[in-house]
């Protein structure tokens, strides 16, 4: 076959028309993203949660809605367990402290440990067991086909970082607090969740309510000059 010919095994693309974009005045679009700014600007890394428990339909529709991320070639290569079973989050939990004592008993360099001091965190992690819910997030290299083949997922980290990224806000603006955590490394929640080989773990999202008395460290945020920059 020539360069450039047609690829009869190349299925024809089904296209319908754009039904859900919808187009805001220009003053209702600076009011929309001003307030989206101003419920980001909201949301705190969280490490002290409370156990008040949470119901499974809030987390479902904000899976959801990372799930309507875009991805390469729309193979949307993600797996996303949630967890609320007290057995397995007590699991998670000694698994994950068991590498965050190596990590910072010796395995981390130092000038990473400096950068980590302002936050106070340490190798103890009672939010994997305290909070309702634990998101862990896969990255799929492939996925499996209903006859068992296999097909290759393209720009993986990417997307699963994407839908994260939308995962997070969702949960921020139903009114619940996260913390992401990522263990390193996380492949012993492979076994403890039952996902296979070809899923590698991207983060573990921790969600809930935040504890009455809960304390966050004082950060600042870049300026919009030192994130960006615009050539028009």
């Amino acid at each position: 076959m020539s360069r450039g010919a047609p690829n009869e095994d190349v299925p024809t693309p089904r296209l319908i028309p754009l039904t859900g974009y919808v187009e805001h005045d220009l003053d209702d679009m600076r009011a929309r993203a001003a307030a989206y700014l101003e419920a980001m600007r909201r949301r705190r890394t969280v490490r002290t949660f409370s156990d008040r428990p949470v119901p499974r339909d809030i987390i479902e529709a904000c899976i959801l809605a990372a799930g309507t991320a875009p991805s390469g070639a729309n193979h949307q290569p993600w797996r996303f367990v949630a967890v609320s079973n007290s057995a397995l989050k007590h699991e998670i939990r000694q698994a994950a402290e068991e590498e965050e004592r190596a990590f910072y008993g010796g395995r981390a360099p130092s000038d990473w440990l400096e950068a980590l001091a302002p936050l106070g965190t340490d190798a103890k992690k009672p939010f994997l067991e305290r909070a309702p819910w634990l998101i862990v997030v896969f990255g799929e290299s492939r996925a499996v086909m209903p006859d068992g083949s296999s097909r290759k997922n393209y720009y993986v980290t990417e997307s699963v970082g994407i839908a994260t990224g939308m995962l997070i806000s969702a949960l921020h603006l139903s009114g619940l607090a996260t913390l992401t955590h990522t263990p390193s490394p996380m492949k012993f929640l492979n076994p403890i969740l039952g996902r296979p080989d070809h899923e590698r773990p991207f983060l573990v999202l921790v969600a809930g309510y935040p504890a009455p008395d809960a304390r966050v460290p004082v950060i600042g945020k870049k300026a919009l000059a030192d994130i960006a920059e615009f050539r028009e």
